[in-house]
């Protein structure tokens, strides 16, 4: 991918709504689930590696490490990859076209970001490099206006990234959701919590 100057990224952004391009039905989003799920089924059991339709290789991997800096594997659960979320993301790029342009226009401002300050792109910087540039972009409160397509294009994937997190399995797991298991007796909510809201 050859490299793009700071007003080709701006235009790109700007050419549709960054915010409003990330944003998806409760349909939308059960399909991608569906379909993140089949292709960690088929990554683990090595049947045949994923391969990304809308993201070139280089986003996918820029997609992989900004997915797991925003929710890292921990003692608790896997990481934002392991559950699955670059597929759900890539998914829903190709389900939902209008976002395509936000989505890639990010990424390469992201890159852009880091040549600036480190001279690499984002996948080549250290770990120390990418957070710096993160943590320039992560703040809505940031005042700079230079600053202002990255940050709307950060919130954005990172609400992308939780919502693909916490719908993966492994998500709900970390949640310790306990629904969609079998009362075989309904007594009502328990009393404690009847008091704790205030309701008799």
């Amino acid at each position: 991918m050859a490299p793009i100057d700071r007003r080709t990224a701006l235009h790109l952004m700007l050419s549709g709504p960054a915010t409003a391009a990330l944003v998806w039905t409760p349909a939308d989003a059960q399909a991608a689930i569906d379909r993140s799920a089949e292709a960690v089924a088929l990554q683990s059991s090595g049947t045949s590696p994923f391969k990304p339709k809308f993201f070139t290789a280089h986003e996918h991997a820029t997609v992989t490490v900004l997915v797991d800096l925003i929710i890292p594997r921990d003692e608790r659960s896997g990481s934002a990859s392991e559950a699955g979320v670059p597929q759900f993301m890539d998914f829903m790029m190709i389900d939902q076209p209008q976002r395509q342009v936000a989505m890639r226009g990010g990424l390469a401002l992201v890159d852009r970001l880091t040549m600036q300050r480190a001279g690499k792109r984002f996948t080549e910087a250290t770990d120390a490099q990418r957070r710096g540039v993160l943590d320039e972009i992560a703040y809505t409160s940031n005042p700079d206006p230079s600053l202002a397509h990255a940050i709307a294009f950060f919130s954005s994937f990172r609400d992308l990234t939780a919502s693909g997190f916490w719908s993966s399995r492994i998500g709900v797991a970390d949640l310790e959701y306990q629904g969609n298991t079998f009362v075989a007796e309904w007594n009502g909510c328990p009393d404690a919590a009847l008091r704790k809201i205030g309701v008799k």
